[in-house]
């Protein structure tokens, strides 16, 4: 009975074997090979596709030799960030292709194809997951698609209101107030070198702390430590093929992951637990997102009270809150850090933005009015923002072939629209596209841009980020209060090197030589 078992089991373990051999095969080879064939008939042509890695060893070693040491003081900075696809751009054009492992990244740099691509309502062109581990990082809106991504952008809304965002200044004021005061107290009469990095991470997270969960930075800096551990990991990550199923192995990476992940999790489970026996008993303050989110979410439920799967359940809500502390901190610590280093390389600029913030509120408190009419202060930030953006590149994903202009793009490819070249190309901003100018601001974005895609730091769409007036407010908050107290410049020991962690970032920190007015 036994030899018969083994003889009828045989067959079907080769079967098995070799539909996984087939299944590999077609994965690493032959579907990258038909992919290859119908883009290069398309005129998407690109350097060519190597076995298992496609180019991702090229360009993670021409990322570590440009990377290898500081650059030169200018703001030429992609030759250092992405290399790789700059010289494919170069070489093959702005409509090509690199392989990351054996996923074709078609490159998209026309402003009217990333508008069409960035403002579909239909899913054509979801959202790219180019790691599933992505998730343990960031999840929430930002992840989600079709009836779930609208419900919880209807929820959402709400609290990033122009109006709640006046209600929240206090907040920004307190944080910012906090590390001006700080500052006072370390620069003497003399020059003090400052790394102004460290204080910006600290200062949003601060920020964020009070204005989301009415707490302070304290409260919350363990989550802002495992989230800086896990973008970390990550990006380690990222710079490797993504093997399918992978993320269920138990290695050192992932264990470690996951770790952080449920963690967090429950760090924010038990504040918004606290704030829902709040809310019973009737002594929760709703003067911050999570009060907002949470009254928005009641009010979403209660309006919808015989429909079913309406509102967000308490998961729902501790993933957007996870997305609060992720975003809120790092786009605004970035956009800071870089505002300080570029005006202290032109400070003329500096003096220029001095003179409006004291000529609009003297060494008074900012208030919401004032800022909003900080006019040389918002040009500098949208130039900052143009050249150093936060995010580098936005991905989104094919799921039939669909056309796209004038061509057709097969179903199962990635798009990469580069937003550090696209908001650098000499044929959408002039000569002067590397160079910091924020006058090209002068008469608002739309101008700048002539209406067309070529400006995002944000997103662009119905998927544009939620919380853009909040990081923006908040950094002019900071910078009109530091231009209130500080003159500033570069310390010789600023080494110019920009990379990413997630987000990007200054390599070797931010030292600054701080002068007090």
């Amino acid at each position: 009975m036994g030899d018969i078992m083994v003889v009828v089991l045989i067959p079907s373990v080769v079967l098995l074997i070799a539909w996984w051999v087939w299944k590999a095969l077609a994965w690493i080879w032959w579907n990258p090979m038909k992919l290859g064939k119908y883009l290069s008939e398309q005129g998407i042509k690109g350097p060519p596709y190597y076995f298992l890695h496609g180019n991702l060893k090229q360009n993670l070693f021409a990322i570590k030799q440009a990377q290898s040491k500081p650059m030169e003081l200018s703001h030429r900075i992609v030759p250092r960030l992405m290399p790789f696809i700059h010289l494919t751009v170069r070489k093959y054009g702005k409509l090509s292709v690199i392989w990351h492992g054996p996923i074709p990244r078609v490159q998209v740099m026309d402003p009217d194809l990333v508008k069409e691509i960035l403002s579909d309502k239909s899913g054509d062109f979801p959202k790219a997951r180019t790691n599933p581990q992505t998730t343990l990082l960031i999840a929430g809106l930002v992840s989600y698609h079709g009836e779930k991504w609208t419900k919880h952008r209807r929820i959402l809304n709400p609290a990033f209101h122009l109006e709640k965002l006046k209600m929240m200044l206090p907040a920004f004021y307190t944080s910012c107030n906090q590390m001006v005061s700080k500052w006072q107290e370390l620069v003497s009469e003399e020059p003090t070198e400052l790394d102004v990095w460290p204080e910006f991470q600290n200062l949003t997270g601060d920020v964020i702390s009070r204005a989301a969960f009415g707490s302070n930075y304290e409260e919350g800096q363990r989550i802002f430590q495992l989230q800086k551990e896990q973008a970390k990991i990550f990006t380690q990550g990222a710079q490797s093929i993504y093997i399918p199923g992978y993320r269920f192995l138990p290695t050192k990476r992932n264990r470690r992951m996951n770790q952080i992940y449920r963690e967090v999790r429950t760090l924010l489970r038990d504040m918004i637990n606290k704030r829902e026996k709040a809310m019973k008993i009737g002594e929760a303050k709703n003067d911050d997102l999570l009060g907002l989110l949470m009254e928005s979410n009641s009010k979403e439920v209660d309006n919808n009270a015989n429909s079913k799967n309406v509102g967000m359940s308490i998961d729902d809500v501790i993933e957007e809150c996870r997305l609060f502390y992720f975003a809120g901190q790092e786009t605004t610590s970035t956009l800071l850090v870089w505002s300080m280093i570029v005006l202290s390389m032109h400070p003329e600029w500096q003096d220029q933005a001095r003179q409006e913030v004291l000529q609009v509120f003297g060494r008074r408190k900012p208030d919401f009015d004032g800022l909003y009419h900080l006019k040389i202060v918002t040009m500098i930030v949208y130039e900052v923002l143009r050249l150093y953006p936060p995010v580098m590149h936005l991905f989104r994903a094919t799921k039939q072939t669909i056309k796209l202009g004038e061509v057709c793009l097969p179903g199962g490819i990635y798009i990469n629209m580069p937003t550090l070249l696209i908001h650098r190309d000499h044929e959408l901003w002039g000569d002067d596209a590397e160079d910091f100018n924020p006058a090209r601001f002068s008469e608002g974005v739309s101008k700048a841009t002539k209406g067309r895609a070529s400006f995002f730091p944000f997103g662009w769409g119905p998927r544009i980020c939620i919380g853009q007036n909040f990081a923006v407010v908040e950094a002019k908050m900071a910078l009109a209060m530091i231009l209130q107290h500080f003159t500033f410049e570069l310390s010789s020991t600023y080494a110019h090197a920009p990379h990413t962690v997630a987000t990007l970032q200054p390599q070797y920190g931010a030292p600054l030589v701080l002068c007090k007015i």
